[in-house]
């Protein structure tokens, strides 16, 4: 609005000043229609008639002055310029001319004489570009008011419109780890983008809420892991020091030692969890999915039955280590809760790579199917971790398939459970038509 009044009172002063100095031409050319006829006649006196701040001198051939306005009585020209030859008019600005105070602008005009052209001298005011000052005044008046009304409006209205948003910061102030189920307060309808603001907020408060009460649950059950073997290795070592003559040693220790063991495959997990919450970047190479999964289940021995399905040249980009760590991990699950044996599969689907873990135990409910991947989960007897594991290992699982931008998922199967991996299919060196199923040096053996 400054800016806007500043433009509009400019253009206002330079009109007004157009307008003044058209008047103070017209006040020139006035004293020269009365003055000249008296010249020409003969009756020129030798005072004539005052204007308003307005000088008037008339010069004969011999440049003496012959009549002038009063306060130019008796004083020599005010000017000593003249029009050319081929012109009867010229004008200057004159600060001041000689009689007179101030900057005045001074018209020149030749009267032709019998005896030779006379000068006739008419001194007015000099118009400054903004016209006088009243006007100044009135312009520089109304861009203060009306640049002050809009910026009070402007103020009123934002303080109106900012009181929801201050409203908002209020409760976010106040709000701490122990009472994340508060909100804040919408707006009215008239506020639409602050209500969006008012319910993104409130989105990210339901997501650290849900996030918070994970931590809390993650906690207390890894606390509760973690004093579970500490307890009864505390309760054996005391047992032993009480009745040092009556244990058995080596039993003992070998029992302490089991409890150590599964206190370094908690941490040790804990750690893989922590690694991969952190993000940290893979180590990624193409590698033969199937191949790399023939080789795994040679470095070891399994106490039931393993059937393979492995096609090869089903390359993908992975990190070998943490798809590795992945197949162990449903390994063991599947092996814990096998009846007689657990099949591996790897095959191309599509532009996925598909690892599938399956086994012939009591298999997992629908309902539960996404709940055995949180950390810590506690289901039925015929999958809790204390049957042997940690109750991490799913959930690292998970973590390291959503770490290769694929998905872990249990589907459908007719007995026991069916854990399903999918990976994007490696572009650089997938072999053509490997995606359809039907790669060629599919190897199949042990089912």
């Amino acid at each position: 609005m400054a800016l806007v009044c500043a433009g509009v009172s400019m253009l206002f002063l330079v009109f007004v000043g157009g307008k003044d100095a058209d008047t103070a031409r017209a006040r020139v050319t006035g004293a020269w229609d009365r003055t000249v006829p008296l010249i020409r006649q003969g009756y020129l006196p030798s005072v004539l008639p005052a204007g308003k701040d307005m000088a008037i001198q008339v010069l004969d051939t011999r440049q003496r002055v012959v009549a002038s306005t009063p306060q130019l009585a008796g004083r020599p020209p005010m000017a000593t310029f003249h029009a050319t030859s081929d012109s009867v008019h010229a004008e200057r600005v004159l600060c001041s001319p000689a009689g007179l105070k101030g900057c005045m602008t001074v018209f020149s005009y030749k009267v032709y004489q019998p005896d030779g052209p006379w000068l006739l001298y008419v001194a007015v005011p000099t118009v400054p570009w903004y016209g006088n000052t009243a006007a100044l005044f009135f312009a520089i008046g109304m861009s203060l008011l009306m640049t002050a009304m809009t910026a009070g409006g402007t103020y009123r209205l934002i303080r109106k419109d900012l009181v929801p948003v201050d409203a908002i910061r209020a409760e976010l102030a106040e709000i701490t780890a122990t009472d994340l189920h508060r909100r804040v307060p919408t707006a009215d309808k008239n506020h639409q983008e602050i209500n969006l603001l008012a319910e993104t907020v409130n989105d990210t408060l339901d997501r650290l809420e849900g996030a918070y009460k994970r931590l809390r649950r993650f906690t207390s059950d890894a606390s509760h892991d973690l004093r579970s073997p500490i307890t009864a290795m505390r309760a054996q070592l005391e047992e032993a020091l009480m009745h040092p003559d009556d244990t058995d040693w080596p039993a003992m220790t070998a029992a302490v030692l089991g409890g150590v063991d599964r206190l370094q495959a908690i941490v040790t997990d804990l750690l893989t969890l922590a690694r991969l919450d952190a993000r940290a970047p893979l180590d990624l190479s193409p590698a033969d999915l199937g191949q790399l999964v023939r080789d795994e289940l040679g470095r070891r021995t399994y106490r039931i039955r393993i059937a393979k399905d492995l096609q090869q040249g089903v390359f993908v980009d992975c990190d070998r280590l943490r798809i590795t760590r992945l197949l162990v991990n449903l390994l063991d699950n599947a092996e814990r809760h096998a009846t007689s044996q657990v099949l591996v599969s790897v095959r191309a689907t599509g532009s996925a790579a598909t690892l599938e873990v399956a086994d012939d135990g009591a298999g997992i409910a629908p309902e539960h199917r996404e709940t055995v991947f949180d950390r810590f989960t506690r289901l039925d007897a015929s999958r809790d971790r204390d049957s042997g594991g940690t109750g991490l290992g799913l959930a690292i699982a998970r973590e390291i398939a959503e770490a290769h931008r694929g998905t872990l998922t249990i589907e459908d199967s007719r007995r026991g459970a069916r854990f399903v991996l999918r990976l994007p299919l490696s572009e650089a060196l997938q072999p053509a038509g490997g995606r359809d199923g039907r790669t060629a040096h599919a190897g199949v053996s042990g089912r």
